[in-house]
């Protein structure tokens, strides 16, 4: 039988009653029970996790590509999150993929120069922090994020770089402008991996889109933009990213391979969430064993209607 639980604080009594309205009862718990469950809430609900790079920190328009060899190298750490980073100046230059984070502020300035600015600004958090992810298609690295231990994604909000917004939307020397008529794109791919390294899902998301009879109707994003992830379902403990493009020439994409990152959110394994119904089910089991009579407190039924 399905039975349904009304939970009235105001009265400070627990009834259960079937679909039918038959069999009913009313148990006076008092503030024992309210306090007891509640007093457990806190700590069975498992709360979101927001990874939003505000524990880290940085100057204003500065930024972090792994040249500093801070954070033991090979990448960063968030609330939990682990993002990859190699960085290497053997060639006689900075290189860098994977992820680094920023605080630039330059929505204007077009060109390869200002590759760690965002188009939509500061970052979601207090500090104006973002992640910066550019993929190396040669080497080849994936812009790649690892989650706490017992979380999966539900929720990415993304937009893009500076420089490949105006390598769309103006075209530069090595990329072309975007139009309707060519039918441009460019996509985002967010694969889920779960603990052993298998695909768990792909979310497509387009960062700009011309696919489109009207000009009117293409994009190239320029705002923080949610992206939803919970189709990659409960297994997935890391995502991967990879771009692609409709602008492609002999060396491979000819838009540049970056995007930027404000802010994930990631919730507990379902698993989490059995300690909660382990805590209400046991206080009400005891609350329920308590003594019934004309001296405890509680209403005794006289028949079998429960009128």
């Amino acid at each position: 039988m399905n039975i349904r639980l009304m939970y009235e604080l105001n009265s400070r009594s627990l009834s259960f009653a079937s679909p039918a309205g038959r069999g009913v009862f009313s148990t006076r718990l008092g503030r024992w029970f309210l306090v007891s469950v509640a007093g457990w809430f806190p700590l069975a609900l498992p709360a979101a996790l927001q990874v939003n790079f505000q524990d880290l920190s940085l100057d204003e328009n500065s930024f972090w590509n792994g040249s500093s060899g801070a954070h033991g190298g090979e990448g960063f750490s968030s609330r939990g999150a682990r993002f990859n980073n190699q960085f290497t100046d053997e060639f006689g230059f900075d290189s860098w993929s994977g992820w680094a984070y920023s605080t630039v502020l330059d929505q204007e300035t077009p060109g390869f120069g200002n590759q760690y600015a965002s188009i939509a600004g500061l970052g979601t958090g207090a500090n104006g922090i973002y992640g910066v992810a550019y993929l190396d298609s040669f080497t080849p690295v994936f812009p790649r994020i690892d989650l706490p231990d017992g979380h999966y994604p539900v929720e990415l909000t993304v937009t893009n770089t500076t420089y490949a917004y105006f390598a769309m939307l103006e075209g530069d020397g090595f990329s072309k402008q975007f139009s309707v008529e060519d039918q441009d794109w460019f996509r985002l791919d967010i694969r889920g991996l779960d603990v052993e390294g298998n695909q768990t899902g792909i979310v497509p998301f387009y960062l700009a889109d011309f696919r489109f009879e009207s000009a009117d109707d293409a994009f190239i994003i320029d705002e923080w933009t949610s992206v939803q992830l919970s189709a990659l379902g409960e297994e997935t403990r890391s995502l991967e990213f990879a771009l692609s493009s409709s602008d492609v020439g002999d060396f491979g994409m000819n838009t540049p391979a970056y995007f930027v990152m404000g802010d994930l959110t990631a919730v507990p394994e379902p698993s989490s969430f059995a300690l909660l119904g382990g805590i209400v089910v046991g206080a009400l089991v005891i609350g329920l064993r308590r003594p019934r009579g004309k001296d405890s407190g509680f209403p005794v039924r006289t028949d079998r209607d429960g009128s």
